[in-house]
C-alpha cells in the first residue's frame, strides 16, 4: 500500500447505518442523502485513500426488531441482510456516477448482483482503487452489521474504522434527549463497554480492541468531515485503546 505525506489513514472502513441513506425523508433511500454521502466519499477517494464500505439495512428491514415480534430469528436475519445489499447497491449506483470504480462483495452468494465475499479478492480490489461495498453482514444470523464491520476491517488491514452516524460523537447521555449530555473528544473501549454507550455492539467493540483498530464516530453528513479525518484533523470522538483518558 502506498503511503501519502499528510494523510493519517490509507485504507479505512466507512460503516454506514441503513437510516444514513435515509436522513429524514420518508423515502427508504433518498437521492439527495446518497448523492451527499457520494460527494464525501469521492473527496477522499481523490486523496489515493482505499475505501471498504459496509452499509446496514435499518432503513428496509431490522431483523432483531422483527424477531421481537414474533418472526423466527433466522428468517429475520436473513432478510436483514439482503436489505443490506439493496443499500450496497443502491450506494455503488451513485458512486459510480461519480466515476468512482466500485465493487460490491456479499458474504451470501448472488451472483447476478454481488461477487461473493473472498478477502484476497476484496483487498485486490482496494490495491486496484476501487471502492468496495461489504453487503449481506458476515453471511450468519445473530451478528449485527457493527460485527460485520469490525470484522471486515480487520481482513482487510483497515487503519481505522469510521462511523459516520447523525450525531457528532460518543455522549454519556442522548444528545436529543438532555441538554447536559457531555461529548467525548476521546473514549477507551473498555469505558464504552462499561458505560454501554451506544458506539457499536459489544462484539465489535470486542474486536476492534483485541486488534488494535480505533474507531472514529463523526457526524456524516458535515460537509468535509470525512476528507477532515483523513487529514488527521479532531473530529468527532475516537475510541481507542484502554489507556485513554476521556
Amino acid at each position: 500500500m502506498n503511503r501519502r505525506a499528510g494523510i493519517s489513514y490509507h485504507r479505512i472502513l466507512l460503516k454506514l447505518s441503513g437510516e444514513a441513506l435515509r436522513a429524514n425523508s420518508n423515502l427508504e433511500i433518498d437521492p439527495d442523502v446518497v448523492k451527499k454521502i457520494a460527494w464525501e466519499i469521492q473527496s477522499v477517494r481523490e486523496l489515493g485513500v482505499q475505501i471498504g464500505i459496509v452499509v446496514g439495512g435499518g432503513n428496509i428491514f431490522r431483523g432483531l426488531s422483527a424477531s421481537m415480534r414474533g418472526m423466527d430469528r433466522v428468517t429475520a436475519d436473513h432478510m436483514g441482510m439482503l436489505a443490506t445489499t439493496i443499500n450496497a447497491l443502491a450506494l455503488q449506483d451513485f458512486l459510480q456516477r461519480s466515476d468512482m470504480q466500485t465493487r460490491v462483495l456479499s458474504a451470501i452468494r448472488m451472483e447476478e448482483m454481488a461477487e461473493p465475499y473472498i478477502r484476497n479478492r476484496a483487498i485486490a480490489h482496494l490495491e486496484k482503487d476501487r471502492i468496495v461495498i461489504f453487503a449481506a453482514g458476515t453471511g450468519n444470523p445473530y451478528f449485527t452489521t457493527d460485527t460485520a464491520a469490525a470484522l471486515r476491517a480487520i481482513e482487510i488491514g483497515a487503519d481505522v474504522i469510521l462511523k459516520g452516524t447523525k450525531v457528532d460523537g460518543v455522549y454519556d447521555n442522548d444528545p436529543n434527549l438532555s441538554a447536559d449530555a457531555r461529548r467525548y473528544d476521546r473514549i477507551s473501549y473498555g469505558e464504552v463497554l462499561e458505560k454501554e454507550l451506544k458506539v457499536m455492539d459489544a462484539t465489535a467493540i470486542t474486536l476492534c480492541r483485541e486488534n488494535g483498530i480505533p474507531i472514529i464516530v463523526f457526524k456524516l453528513l458535515v460537509p468535509g468531515n470525512l476528507k477532515s479525518i483523513i487529514m488527521g484533523k479532531q473530529v468527532g470522538t475516537i475510541v481507542q485503546g484502554d489507556n485513554h483518558g476521556q
